[in-house]
């Protein structure tokens, strides 16, 4: 069951991690320039959680009587997520400023060095363990990231000055950085919360993590006048109105299954391997922005696919050599 709940947390996080960026650099190529909002998509699809928390809790009513709970978080697991809500609200905003500056595949490889500040804070914070292969990967994928920076002067957008470019880029590396840190942050919350963490509760968590975020950027947006201003822009927007209100649907919803993946991936494994399927997305992310933006393939995005591959698959057999390795000792402990 455990394995089955990875892999669809996965696919949630490659989805959501794929998507999310394209939709929010379509909302900016054709006309939409408000940052605020777009920070406030990236959680504001929260109350999808709250359907299927709503449908989770009819069905073990169905099996328990009328004394099941609706929720089950108690009040310092609530603090501490609404705790990094706010934080994470802030990356959306420092995430999203970079996306409204920045081409898609710059943007994408500047938060693959996100994969070394979580390893970093993994090990700060969780202690987290390093064997030679999940190191192989962390070096692989950052290596793949490095590649790719070597066209990065080709990509600059036209008629973009240097003051907005350089805004946007360590925007973007600040976003990077600190959700590098949020990413072990919520495994220490589910580590030291005094109770039972279930996946219902991991949903719960994100739900009150997705809420403060989005009452974060909500504040934002109001002292922007953002909401304001979406009917100005929906009806000057270049694909037109109707496809507009599209494109913020779908980007509140691909975001949530992003931030529910690797939630759910923290759940199943660590913080560290939410981390390195974040990164590993990174060569898919660019040539999707080839396929649908006509950005350029050059020969370093094929460098840094096949590496990032190969750290994938380095991290993933140190994880099967490593689970062997524990059942081999756990049959000699019985012997």
């Amino acid at each position: 069951m455990n394995i089955v709940l990875l892999i669809l947390n996965c696919i949630l996080l490659f989805i959501g991690n794929c998507g999310g960026p394209l939709i929010m650099r379509l909302y900016f190529i054709h006309g939409g320039k408000r940052v605020w909002l777009s920070s406030w998509l990236e959680t504001g699809g929260w109350p999808i959680i709250l359907f299927l928390l709503i449908i989770t809790y009819f069905h073990r009513r169905a099996k328990e009587g009328s004394s099941s709970k609706l929720f089950f978080m108690k009040p310092p697991l609530f603090i501490a997520s609404a705790v990094i809500g706010i934080i994470t609200g802030l990356d959306d905003y420092l995430y999203a400023y970079g996306v409204a500056r920045l081409p898609v595949s710059t943007t994408a490889l500047i938060i693959a060095s996100q994969l070394g500040f979580t390893a970093a804070f993994a090990f700060l914070l969780v202690k987290q363990k390093f064997t030679s292969y999940s190191i192989n990967a962390v070096v692989l994928l950052t290596i793949g990231a490095g590649v790719l920076a070597l066209h990065t002067s080709n990509d600059r957008p036209n008629g973009e000055s240097n003051k907005e470019y350089f805004a946007g880029f360590f925007m973007t590396v600040g976003a990077a950085a600190l959700y590098g840190f949020v990413l072990p942050l919520v495994e220490l919350t589910y580590k030291k919360a005094k109770q039972a963490i279930t996946y219902s509760l991991v949903m719960e968590i994100q739900m009150v993590m997705s809420l403060f975020a989005t009452i974060f950027c909500t504040i934002g947006m109001l002292i922007n006048k953002d909401f304001e201003a979406i009917p100005r822009e929906a009806r000057a927007f270049q694909l037109g109105e109707t496809k507009y209100y599209v494109v913020i649907v779908f980007s509140a919803i691909l975001w949530q299954c992003f931030f529910m993946g690797a939630a759910g991936i923290i759940f199943c494994a660590s913080s560290l391997l939410s981390g390195i399927v974040i990164a590993v997305h990174l060569p898919v992310i660019e040539i999707l922005a080839v396929i649908f933006y006509r950005e350029k393939f050059q020969a370093e995005k094929g460098v840094a696919l096949a590496l990032s591959l190969w750290g994938f698959v380095s991290y993933f057999y140190g994880e099967i050599k490593d689970n062997e390795k524990k059942k081999q000792n756990l049959v000699e402990k019985h012997d």
